[in-house]
């Protein structure tokens, strides 16, 4: 399972990473019952609510709502007046891309992207949030070099527009083996990027777990590159599940170098939850990332 798959097969029906009854019987989406985190919140903490996609929104937001956290990641438009209800904010915003897969590097999307980078960057603002995310696309053949020109000519037609509204587009970083060809697969690649732009307004989404795979090394990519790291997601690896012992991230130390950079964004989980209790799980990822 991952986000590619999901975003491609939610528009047709949707899709369950856990089963009713697993759901059913392993925590009540009564957030009555469940416990407020004491969080510090020297790192401000957020959730990409696809990894749990079969929660309904709404209810996921009284659930996080409920443990303190006061941010989620990866919704659009159409559900920005749920989350003023409750009071969430949006971390990072989506729905002007087009796929994972069809991006700013192959200028046969630009005008499509432009159109909608331009309709939906206001609407951003509008409700009160920053970041809004956006894809890098895959080479198909492309050399990286040109792919970087091609992302500089198409974001340059939007940028303006970002920087007038105070929207930040940030490019996320993904790794081969989850998705394969993608062109922003390096930090080097990605800072290059920015430095090209060179707008503030531009940013890479630094994903912990894609990077670990992809070259490691990531308490020492933070400390060179993160001026350029604008919003974090995290999982544990291998798998892409939990943040626990049983997996080879050890989170509270780069939570700590993230800390040290003078950063004041968000921090999202993006685990899939494997446990038998999801929401468990999430509020231990939290824990663990509140240091």
């Amino acid at each position: 399972m991952n986000r590619r798959n999901f975003i491609q097969k939610s528009g047709t029906g949707g899709l369950a990473l856990f089963s009713v009854n697993t759901v059913a019987q392993n925590f009540n989406l009564n957030p009555t019952e469940l416990k407020t985190l004491d969080l510090k919140n020297n790192i401000n903490h957020s959730v990409c609510h696809w990894c749990f996609g079969n929660i309904p929104l709404e209810d996921f937001l009284k659930i996080i709502k409920k443990m303190g956290v006061k941010a989620i990641d990866l919704v659009g438009p159409e559900n920005f007046d749920l989350l003023k209800k409750y009071d969430i904010h949006c971390s990072m915003c989506q729905g002007a891309e087009i796929s994972l897969v069809e991006g700013f590097n192959d200028p046969k999307n630009h005008p499509q992207l432009i159109e909608n980078y331009k309709r939906i960057i206001p609407q951003v603002a509008e409700a009160g949030f920053t970041n809004l995310i956006c894809f890098s696309g895959n080479r198909n053949g492309m050399n990286d070099y040109v792919g970087i020109e091609n992302c500089v000519k198409g974001l340059s037609e939007i940028m303006p527009l970002a920087e007038e509204q105070g929207v930040v587009l940030q490019m996320e970083l993904f790794n081969q083996q989850n998705h394969p060809d993608y062109m922003c697969d390096s930090s080097i690649w990605g800072v290059e990027l920015c430095r090209r732009l060179g707008s503030d307004n531009f940013k890479l989404l630094f994903d912990i777990y894609h990077m670990q795979i992809q070259e490691g090394d990531i308490i020492n990519s933070i400390r060179k590159y993160h001026k350029y790291f604008g919003h974090y997601h995290t999982a544990g690896v291998p798998g892409r599940n939990e943040i626990d012992e049983k997996q080879e991230l050890y989170y509270p130390a780069i939570m700590k170098e993230i800390l040290k950079t003078g950063y004041t964004g968000h921090v999202a989980q993006e685990f899939i939850p494997i446990n038998e209790d999801p929401i468990s799980s999430l509020q231990t990822a939290f824990s663990i990332c509140d240091i």
